[in-house]
């Protein structure tokens, strides 16, 4: 019998470029504004090639009402005797030094972060962040929408509870791992976006003074405090349908322009599963400014879906009125940066 002499092929080596080390993050919070906090944080930390190195986890005192108990499950009591963010920020830290930021729809993890780190007047160590969105689109994975339970049921990965950082995070790196050594196979660019830390904080949710804040209490109904834009406003209810929003005081600008940012005014359709709750991604949208629409019409500036492909209504007539489309990280983004309406 002869010997088969063939050598096997070697592995392809690993790309030079990737990062050394990577940080895959959630954070649950109070709500979607600028003056929400973050109640829970988990980290895995993954080296070169994304595999665990440890894990760290633990809860936040967020000074305020913890928002939508109904989706993370921390109530006012499961938070008490928490540590400020303050008190974990150098812990914190100190997981995410040196690592890439990794998240599912990361703009908006990374937002939080951020926030909180000038709130305590201090600097998260990050300086690249990247989105399992974003790689799940260059790797052109057939994924129906961009959830992160969607992601996982692609490789097999089993979650266990929802909307709870630790298990999230867990979760989320074993999803990344197969994605990582995909790219690498494929010699895929990563999706790596810079991250730009706030170096003062001038929001409302600051705070002073050496006494210990105590955590808001929910109201009942599942209201929060009050705070408009925030996880507070919102009740576990079939509310949707009669929700009135005040109109949009700016006039509307025309339509979005790729690589331009977005103006207020402009109207934005949103069509198909969203990764972040679609209730607080509107209320994102209203608070920056824009006009959020329930159709879509030759006067609609933007249509934002994770399903371009798909069939809706909204995609099929923002195909016939040549309406922008772009996809929910994207739109994420854009948001951090509204234009004002213009004066006149």
């Amino acid at each position: 019998m002869l010997e088969d002499l063939t050598p096997t092929p070697s592995p392809a080596p690993w790309p030079t470029a990737y990062p050394q080390g990577y940080a895959v993050v959630d954070v649950e919070t109070t709500g979607l504004s600028r003056d929400d906090r973050i109640i829970s944080a988990a980290v895995y930390r993954l080296d070169a090639r994304g595999e665990v190195e440890d894990h760290w986890y633990t809860t936040v005192n967020p000074e305020r009402d913890p928002g939508p108990v109904w989706i993370h499950g921390l109530t006012s009591d499961a938070l008490e005797g928490s540590p400020l963010f303050m008190d974990i920020a150098e812990e914190f830290a100190s997981r995410l030094a040196d690592r890439v930021l990794v998240a599912h729809n990361a703009v908006f993890d990374w937002s939080m972060i951020a926030r909180e780190y000038a709130r305590a007047e201090r600097e998260a160590p990050v300086r690249q962040r990247l989105c399992t969105i974003a790689l799940s689109k260059e790797l052109g994975l057939p994924l129906p929408n961009h959830k992160l339970e969607t992601l996982a049921a692609h490789y097999g990965v089993v979650q266990q509870r929802a909307h709870h950082a630790l298990d999230d995070a867990r979760v989320l790196a074993e999803a990344f791992r197969p994605s990582l050594h995909a790219a690498a196979r494929g010699g895929v660019r990563l999706p790596l976006l810079e991250c730009r830390p706030l170096t003062e904080w001038s929001g409302s949710a600051a705070t002073g003074g050496s006494a210990r804040p105590q955590i808001g209490r929910q109201a009942s109904g599942g209201h929060g405090n009050g705070n408009s834009g925030g996880y507070g406003s919102y009740q576990p209810t079939s509310w949707r349908p009669s929700r009135k929003r005040p109109a949009c005081p700016y006039p509307n600008p025309g339509r979005y322009e790729d690589g331009r940012p977005l103006r207020q005014g402009m109207r934005v359709a949103f069509s198909g599963d969203t990764s972040v709750e679609r209730d607080l991604l509107e209320d994102r949208a209203v608070e920056a400014g824009l006009h959020v629409a329930t159709s879509l019409s030759r006067l609609t500036s933007l249509l934002v879906t994770n399903d371009p492909d798909s069939m809706t209504s909204k995609v099929v007539k923002a195909r016939q009125y040549g309406t922008p489309v772009i996809d929910e990280a994207a739109f994420g983004q854009l948001l951090r940066d509204v234009e004002p309406a213009a004066q006149g």
